[in-house]
This record gives structure tokens, C-alpha cells and sequence, in this order.
């Protein structure tokens, strides 16, 4: 049995359906994503799966249980960061650890989730006081004080910068090996790509795309982007009529889709071709094709693929 099922969860406000039939399960040990625009019902499913809204439909059971009809006994086996953590005032990192271990019937000691989380130093300062990453780590250890089965962790890395980020990824990785299932949601797709065993990706409160990334690169991005830069010669619309070449968008760089790379290489660096020798400013003649870059389909690429491109509130 999966640690966790959903099964068909429906969520209405008025005439707005936020979560709309979602089904999909998660297996033991396995990191989940749940990836979507702003507003396409990622937070809500996450909610009904915490017992924290109730869905209009459908249902979610996490470790057989079902989530609407035993929710006590769910938030005692489960841990979930959200995305705002509030704690007291005045509140240091130990007692707010100490306040929200008190909830539960079980509960681990304040110190060892300090140690975990590199948060020794900082046991006595308040709150308020934390860096943006010592408060997400912070939070994610709350978020295990009871020891949890199954964590949720709602966009955990948003706002922080590179280097917290990729800290946060390795303490999300040490779940899955000490044998957590976690489900997350983020808007970074390097995060999700580099985390997640399989993502679904969810607009408009359905369900669009469930799958592996690698496998959703090769049914929705499977093509390879050449880029270089824009020089004299390379004219739109002979690139457009190479071998190989599928679509050339130009502005200050040259873009070129295709899904035979070697092929397109090949022509681009033919030193018959118009472009390879241009003029440079001290009349010494050199190729024209320069800051070549090859780049393949990514999550991003599947994202937009499927979700659109234009700005979401």
C-alpha cells in the first residue's frame, strides 16, 4: 500500500473549483512534487491531504488512514512545514522547538533536532533574530518534532539565497534516506528535477502531467536548444533552412531548436558557411559562430510547455 492515496479530491469557493477530481499516489520512502502556477490549486490539495481544509469530494488517505474521517490520528503520524512558520515572540529556538513538541504525544528531544539542523549555535536567540535560512531550517524542524511518517513541505527554499538553498536540499535528501516519504511543492524546477522521484504538475486545479522527470523531459521537451551569439551572416531564415533545425528565434542571441544537435553543430561549424569568416575590428578574420551553447530539455521546459508562459497573480 502507498503511503499515501488521493482519490478524486474536489475543492470549490463559490463558483472557483481550486482542486478539481486530482488523484495520485505516493509510495514509502519517496519524494513527491506538486508543481503548478500561482493559484493552480498546489497548496489547497496540500491542505485537504493535512486535514487542514475538508475537501467537496473525494479523499486522501495517508498511511490508510482517511484524512477526514480520523484527523487527529493523521497530524500524529505526519509533519508539515507551511509556508509562513509563526512562532511567540519572544521565542528562542529551543523553546520554540520544546513549545511544539509539547502537542504531540510523542515528541523528540529539542537537542537532537538542533544538532540535525546545524541550529546548536543558535538555541538560545530568539526567532525573529534567525537568518532566512537558519528560520526555514528552523521550520523544517518543527515540522519533525513528532518524528513523522510522512512530511509536507510547502515551497521550503522560497526567498532563499543559492547557498541556503543547496543546504536545504541536502537536509530534504537526508529525509528520503532515513526512510521519510515527503511531498513538496516548489516554484524552482532545478529544486523539483534534482529532488523528486516524480512530479505532478497541476494547472487550473487538474492535474496536467504525472510522471518521472526524466520522463516528462522526453514526451514534452525532448528537443535540444542551441544558442550562440548573433553575428553577421547568421540570417533567420537560412539557419531556419539547415538540416536539422526545427526553429531559430533571434534578438541579441541566436536560438536554435532541434532535436539532431550533431546535425545542426556540423552546418554551424562548416567553414563554407557564409558566416564563418567575419570580419573583426582589427580586419583580422576569425569564425563568425562564438559563444556556442548546447543546451537540453529541462523541467522548465516541460513547465512552460505545459502551463503557458504569461505571468499568474
Amino acid at each position: 500500500m502507498a503511503d499515501i492515496e488521493v482519490m478524486g479530491l474536489v475543492k470549490r469557493y463559490g463558483d472557483l473549483t481550486a482542486v478539481d477530481n486530482v488523484s495520485f499516489s505516493v509510495e514509502h520512502g519517496e519524494i513527491f512534487g506538486l508543481l503548478g502556477p500561482n493559484g493552480a490549486g498546489k497548496t489547497t490539495t496540500l491542505e485537504m491531504m493535512e486535514g487542514l481544509r475538508v475537501p467537496d469530494a473525494g479523499a486522501a488517505r495517508i498511511l490508510g488512514t482517511d484524512v477526514a474521517g480520523n484527523p487527529r490520528a493523521v497530524k500524529e503520524r505526519i509533519g508539515v512545514q507551511l509556508q509562513l512558520t509563526a512562532v511567540p515572540d519572544f521565542t528562542t529556538v529551543r523553546e520554540a522547538i520544546q513549545l511544539f513538541g509539547s502537542l504531540y504525544e510523542h515528541s523528540r528531544p529539542a537537542g537532537d533536532l538542533l544538532r540535525e539542523f546545524d541550529l546548536e549555535e543558535k538555541a538560545s536567540t530568539y526567532t525573529d533574530k534567525l537568518s532566512g535560512g537558519q528560520m526555514q531550517r528552523l521550520s523544517i524542524a518543527l515540522a519533525l518534532v513528532n518524528d513523522p511518517e510522512v512530511v509536507f513541505l510547502d515551497e521550503p527554499t522560497t526567498g532563499l539565497d543559492p547557498q541556503a538553498r543547496l543546504n536545504l536540499w541536502v537536509v530534504i535528501e537526508g529525509l528520503r534516506e532515513r526512510g521519510k516519504t515527503v511531498v513538496l511543492t516548489t516554484h524552482y524546477m532545478e529544486e523539483a528535477e534534482r529532488l523528486c522521484r516524480r512530479v505532478a504538475i497541476i494547472d487550473h486545479g487538474r492535474i496536467v502531467a504525472l510522471d518521472t522527470p526524466p520522463r516528462l523531459i522526453a514526451e514534452h521537451a525532448p528537443g535540444t536548444t542551441v544558442e550562440l551569439d548573433a553575428v553577421p551572416g547568421l540570417d533567420v531564415a537560412v539557419l531556419e533552412a539547415l538540416p536539422g533545425v526545427d526553429h531559430v528565434t533571434a534578438d541579441e542571441r541566436v536560438s536554435i531548436a532541434t532535436r539532431t544537435p550533431e546535425v545542426v553543430l556540423h552546418a554551424l561549424l562548416d567553414p563554407r558557411a557564409p558566416w564563418a569568416d567575419v570580419a573583426s575590428a582589427d580586419g583580422e578574420g576569425r569564425h563568425g559562430v562564438r559563444d556556442l551553447i548546447v543546451r537540453q530539455g529541462t523541467l522548465e521546459d516541460v513547465f512552460i510547455s505545459l502551463t503557458g508562459g504569461s505571468l499568474r497573480s
